[in-house]
């Protein structure tokens, strides 16, 4: 009897994905930006999100950013990700000792991860930060389920440790990143599935 216990379990993976009600995502921008840079790829936020929502209702998605005010590229992009689902919480970069810059929104995310448990059913944490573990095990015995997203090699032990779910970014990299087409312009979140044919 035993021999099937492995043949027939008490829930599929596709019946653990259906069942993770409201979700809440939380995207720590600059460990999602190395990651990328790690796996050769661009990431298309529009894809991101309908991958990491996986047809559950989604709360909201949480994007954590250091910003510098005078990079113009980088505030059309952040307008472009307010437009089109994601809200924005943005840090101003900080110089360091040694010449780069930094903005750590560590507590930012912790905070709204705890802030928000009861409104949402699933966490989406897209980090590799160790130092979210112990907010993330905080929000788990509040009873929200967690799902961690990030490259595996940039990603602490402690932080796979407290989640219900770990996912390589490496294994859903073809479904994220942006495939280089001609004349590709972003369509809002509102046109997803609906493509438009030129006629000849």
């Amino acid at each position: 009897m035993l021999n099937n216990f492995s043949n027939d379990p008490v829930f599929t993976p596709e019946q653990v994905l259906e069942n993770r009600g409201r979700v809440a995502i939380f995207i720590d921008g600059s460990n999602l930006f190395y990651a990328a840079l790690q796996l050769g790829i661009e990431i298309d936020y529009t894809k991101l999100l309908c991958r990491l929502t996986a047809g559950s209702r989604l709360l909201r998605s949480f994007f954590y950013t250091g910003v510098d005010r005078t990079n113009e590229k980088q505030q059309g992009f952040l307008l472009w990700m307010r437009r089109n689902g994601y809200r924005v919480i943005a840090k101003d970069l900080v110089q360091l000792p040694d010449g780069s810059k930094k903005a750590n929104l560590d507590v930012e995310i912790a905070v709204d991860m705890m802030a928000l448990v009861g409104s949402y059913e699933t966490a989406v944490l897209v980090s590799g930060d160790g130092d979210l573990a112990y907010a993330v095990d905080a929000v788990s015995y509040r009873g929200a389920r967690i799902e961690v997203v990030s490259l595996r090699s940039m990603t602490s032990d402690s932080l796979i440790n407290v989640a219900d779910r770990y996912i390589d970014l490496d294994n859903i990299k073809e479904s994220i990143q942006k495939t280089p087409r001609q004349n590709y312009s972003y369509r809002p979140l509102s046109g997803i599935g609906l493509m438009d044919e030129t006629e000849e």
